[in-house]
């Protein structure tokens, strides 16, 4: 699965289409993983090698009954106990009906779209159609690719939220506040991160921690102000020094605690991440991760980088999936 060296690929200033870095024949395996082709066995060898070293670990999945009131017009999670015919009392099963997208998610290649060549109309990563991916018979691009798999790598934390509490500035993840890149690299310095190839970067913007302190007033107010797209939300920067900084880094996926890991409302829809990262070059995004214990054992344990598994739900169609995601020290 996939190959390890990263020299292959373009520098950013040598790529033609800067938004845009399509590989794999249509409908292939290599199209379905996007950038996830590089996590090769050897890469996951070294990264575990790396990093597990006391073996102590977290899961990054937040409670899936935490978003009561999911705005964008989604359905919470509902969950239904029941008892089985002829077995009361006996035996018990359960009935999900969720939407990824209404906690703990990655959003897959065919969540978001970007404008086609001629401008007319709206493409998903390597030209897939909307067409397609309504198409009951085609796997185009779906997770049920990275799924196979899974996703296994070195992650690091950038906790924005412990850097601007030392600075006295107050953390609001439904305030709209731009984590700048001048940001990420002042905590990388300050927590001894270095940039690997093949990372998966991780963004501790405050929204689960300011979701969680809300009242069910506030929180059915979200639900109204996204649905009139009035909607802000706390996260990185968007620009062309962010766009090369990933690329040059070879940043694999991206992940934070954030309902879009970007900042909202857009500030440069030109450098928009993801138009980017999903539809140009096929980088994974996750949303609303569950980072809090994450800080705190990487306070105590004065490390920032970490072991990274992932196992997405296994459905050939699936647009966007719960991560079953594990940090391992």
């Amino acid at each position: 699965m996939g190959v390890t060296d990263f020299s292959r690929l373009p520098s950013f200033d040598s790529l033609e289409n800067k938004k845009r870095f399509w590989v794999g024949s249509p409908a292939s395996t290599e199209e379905g993983l996007g950038m996830l082709r590089y996590l090769s066995p050897a890469h996951v060898a070294d990264s575990a090698r790396s990093e597990i070293i006391t073996g102590e670990r977290v899961c990054l999945n937040w409670d899936m009954k935490k978003l009561e009131t999911p705005g964008f017009g989604r359905d919470a999670a509902r969950h239904i106990i029941k008892s089985i015919p002829n077995y009361e009392g006996i035996a018990w099963d359960d009935e999900w009906h969720f939407n990824p997208q209404a906690g703990s998610q990655w959003d897959g290649f065919r969540h978001f779209s970007t404008v086609s060549d001629d401008g007319k109309s709206r493409v998903f990563y390597g030209g897939t159609t909307s067409e397609e991916i309504n198409d009951p018979t085609s796997s185009r691009i779906s997770i049920g690719h990275w799924a196979q798999n899974g996703i296994a790598s070195r992650g690091f934390l950038i906790d924005y939220v412990s850097y601007a509490e030392k600075k006295g500035i107050a953390i609001d993840g439904l305030g709209g506040q731009k984590i700048t890149l001048d940001d990420v690299h002042g905590i990388a310095r300050e927590c001894h991160i270095d940039f690997k190839a093949g990372d998966v970067f991780f963004l501790r913007c405050g929204f689960t921690k300011t979701w969680e302190a809300m009242t069910m007033e506030q929180k059915l107010q979200y639900r109204t102000n996204t649905a009139e797209k009035k909607h802000k939300h706390s996260g990185l920067e968007q620009s062309e020094r962010v766009v090369r900084f990933l690329w040059e880094n070879h940043i694999v996926a991206v992940a934070g605690d954030g309902v879009s890991f970007e900042v909202r409302p857009n500030q440069d829809q030109q450098w928009d991440l993801h138009h980017i990262l999903l539809a140009g070059w096929g980088v994974p995004i996750g949303e609303m991760f569950d980072l809090e214990r994450l800080a705190e054992l990487c306070k105590r344990l004065g490390r920032w980088t970490f072991f990274l598994t992932s196992s997405p739900l296994n459905h050939p169609q699936a647009v966007s999936s719960t991560p079953n995601c594990m940090a391992i020290f």
